[in-house]
């Protein structure tokens, strides 16, 4: 190995370091923001629409996880083996089960609607936010086709973003 292709591949372990632990603050932030409004008991919808987005929100999650397979779950993000998931709700959406949590988020905020539950929804919608770009960056590393599959297909609105 060339002190070149060394000090490249230090550099590159450093990003994918960087971006792990991004990941982790992102999640560790929207876990600690979703505890802030259970205890302000925010979370939940109280009404037919916000409920239903919520119920809607949980099969697109459990679609998702199925779809996803026996992968597991990392709280810092790391792309799994066994190639890239691009059927079920990942056809539509780069990140269905963040979508799903975004909107069972959303529904609840509009259901109990004040400044401080939409502070703190902005603050762990930036903290996925932050793990969607984490697990992307690292997703290309992996797997190359993922930039064609991105270009196609939302993050976490259909047909919108």
């Amino acid at each position: 190995m060339t002190a070149f292709s060394a000090k490249r591949l230090r550099l590159c372990v450093n990003v994918r370091m960087t971006w792990k632990r991004a990941s982790l603050l992102g999640f560790v932030t929207a876990v600690l923001c979703f505890l802030w409004l259970f205890y302000e008991r925010a979370v939940f919808g109280n009404g037919p629409v916000t409920i239903a987005i919520q119920v809607a929100a949980a099969a697109v999650m459990v679609w998702a996880r199925v779809t996803f397979g026996r992968r597991s779950f990392h709280a810092v993000a790391n792309p799994t083996e066994g190639g890239l998931v691009t059927n079920g709700p990942y056809r539509y959406l780069r990140h269905p089960i963040y979508a799903a949590v975004l909107y069972f988020l959303w529904a609840g905020i509009a259901a109990h609607l004040s400044l401080a539950n939409v502070i703190v929804a902005l603050v762990a919608t930036a903290g996925l936010a932050v793990r969607m770009l984490a697990e992307e960056t690292l997703i290309v590393g992996q797997y190359p086709e993922y930039a064609g599959y991105a270009a196609r297909t939302r993050r976490v609105v259909p047909f919108v973003f």
